[in-house]
């Protein structure tokens, strides 16, 4: 751009001046960004978990990095190729001011997103958002699904032959290539959001052998769990969210009610949901992939059971009750028997705990 002929132009010692004084600045808004999420991690992880990682993998984030950094070596760059030049196109300059301007409005962007980050109810807002989407997700795979059939006799299983890690996420296109590749079905035991532990199995092959490699390699494992296919993390976090504010260190109850909202919207939706195992068949429409889902006993004990156990304040028994009940009267009979027994355990618990605010009502029956 410094070699632009012709056009109006400028003078080009006050335009080196001013590239190297705006990519010099620049320097300090990369050390801004990173002294923003080492702040922002810090806050999240003292105040509400340490596995809420929303802020750290936000593209702005590290578009906002990227972006400063190339308008950093653009600025130094274009005023060395400048040298001795006496004039140089306006051009240069207003580019320069003009991506200055892109950078100072990407980073408000990512100030109001940091601000976000460690406020509770645009917290609480996001993950139960991540959650909704991760089930809709399953129910859209779900309908796509092929018929259940026959299966083919068991091959062999493939176990996890590596130090524990957690599997973060399946590469379905691989897996559904290499079964169908060797005309076999993969049946997982595991599910996305668990941990593998050595010699632990992670699936059984059906119909044909496959070598442990081609299929270990279509399991993306990592040190901690994401919201891509994990449909448990989302609940996971929001009950963190509520026992960190039960702890006799914090003593939020409020806190907990409000996490408490989100987790009862989000098993609104599950208690309608098939939970079924997962099949992906391949472009023939043969079922090529199984892949297991959590059970309903399993959304609840992560969602409320460690939360009625932890309560300190009728506030919050007296709340789980009604999330439960709410949940009852919307999930198919045959999730109700679930409900009952946590239930019978929240009003013993108040009854216990709490004798002079107990329940004055008898727990309905949702059997």
């Amino acid at each position: 751009m410094p070699r632009i002929p012709g056009g109006p132009r400028a003078p080009a010692a006050h335009v080196v001046d001013l590239l190297f004084g705006a990519g010099l600045g620049l320097l300090g808004v990369v050390a801004l960004i990173f002294s923003l999420l080492f702040l922002v991690l810090q806050w999240v992880a003292t105040t509400f978990t340490p596995r809420l990682t929303l802020f750290r993998d936000a593209p702005i984030v590290w578009r906002t990095f990227a972006f400063a950094i190339g308008l950093v070596a653009f600025c130094l760059t274009a005023a060395l190729a400048i040298g001795d030049d006496r004039d140089v196109s306006v051009a240069v300059p207003a580019t320069a001011m003009l991506l200055v301007l892109v950078m100072l409005w990407a980073l408000r962007t990512l100030q109001l997103r940091a601000f976000a980050a460690i406020q509770l109810v645009p917290a609480l807002k996001s993950i139960a958002a991540r959650g909704r989407a991760m089930l809709g997700e399953l129910e859209v795979r779900r309908d796509r699904a092929p018929p259940a059939q026959p299966m083919p006799p068991h091959r062999t299983t493939i176990s996890w032959p590596d130090p524990p890690t957690v599997l973060q996420r399946l590469d379905t296109d691989r897996l559904l290539a290499v079964a169908h590749a060797a005309d076999a079905v993969l049946v997982l035991r595991a599910a996305p959001g668990a941990t593998l532990s050595r010699g632990m199995p992670v699936a059984d092959v059906h119909g044909a052998v496959l070598t442990a490699d081609s299929v270990l390699t279509g399991l993306v494992v990592g040190n901690e769990r994401g919201f891509d296919q994990d449909p448990l993390l989302a609940f996971r976090l929001l009950a963190d969210i509520a026992l960190r504010a039960l702890s006799p260190a914090v003593n939020d109850p409020a806190t907990a009610v409000q996490a408490l909202d989100e987790i009862g919207d989000l098993l609104m939706q599950v208690a309608v949901a098939p939970l079924m195992p997962l099949r992906l068949s391949d472009l023939a429409g043969t079922p090529r992939l199984i892949v297991p889902l959590p059970d309903w006993d399993a959304f609840l004990r992560v969602s409320v059971d460690d939360i009625i156990f932890a309560a300190s304040s009728p506030m919050v028994l007296r709340h789980v009750r009604e999330v439960l009940e709410r949940v009852a009267g919307h999930a198919d009979p045959d999730r109700r028997s679930f409900l009952a027994p946590r239930l019978s355990w929240v009003a013993e618990e108040m009854q216990n705990r709490f004798p002079q605010v107990a329940f004055t009502t008898a727990a309905p029956d949702v059997t």
